[in-house]
């Protein structure tokens, strides 16, 4: 199975530290979080990735060729962000017709890929209880099927990390980027309860803002 990971938003919340530095480069303790997300797929077995890059893109793919030169990486690149849909759309071609795992570079966290199913319909997301950044929370369970509750809290946060069958991208040709695979792609799956999941327990945390990367390096300090 390939992985892909998502490397080409633009770090709004992050600057100004990400006028200068993508923000997978940003680091967590000794290694940057695109690191860390890359040594973790391949101690999972995983032997191509595909990181698909706009913003500063060239700082992430001289810092990955420097750090991974014997892995093979592809790499997608964005003339301009074309979203987190838009996005895996444009790599569609280098990931294959077959599902792939599919994680966000700017999460921090210990979650064992392994976990995942790798014999998926649709998608299959792996969720984390709510952080306190989003106690309303993204989804619920029903077994294993996901939900999402219109008038009260979600019990589960999707943590950017899932594997994805490329055949939900067949009725997309309409859609504009950028557009999230969330909101306009796996969300209409949900709906039909298509979807399924599981939940981690393990540290998860989305560095998104300079408040949460703090606390990041901090979680990685108390685990060292």
């Amino acid at each position: 199975m390939k992985a892909m990971i998502l490397a080409a938003g633009l770090g709004k919340r992050l600057r100004p530290l990400t006028n200068t530095i993508p923000k997978p480069n940003l680091m967590v303790g000794d290694k940057s979080l695109i690191q860390r997300n890359i040594e973790k797929l391949i101690s999972s077995g995983f032997k191509e990735i595909v990181i698909n890059i706009s913003h500063l893109g060239h700082k992430i793919k001289e810092h990955v060729c420097e750090n991974f030169s014997d892995i093979e990486i592809s790499f997608s690149e964005e003339s301009e962000p074309l979203g987190t849909g838009g996005g895996v759309k444009k790599a569609l071609n280098l990931l294959g017709e077959e599902p792939f795992l599919l994680l966000n570079a700017d999460i921090y966290h210990l979650i064992d890929l392994n976990i995942a199913h790798h014999d998926v319909e649709f998608a299959h997301i792996i969720g984390v209880p709510n952080p306190e950044h989003n106690l309303k929370g993204d989804f619920s369970l029903d077994g294993t099927k996901v939900s999402i509750k219109k008038n009260s809290n979600n019990e589960f946060t999707w943590s950017g990390i899932s594997i994805i069958n490329p055949v939900i991208f067949n009725d997309t040709n309409n859609l504009i980027a950028p557009y999230s695979i969330w909101g306009s792609v796996i969300k209409k799956y949900i709906q039909d309860a298509k979807v399924t999941a599981e939940i981690s327990q393990k540290t998860w945390i989305d560095t998104g803002t300079i408040e949460r990367l703090g606390l990041a390096n901090k979680s990685f300090k108390e685990e060292n």
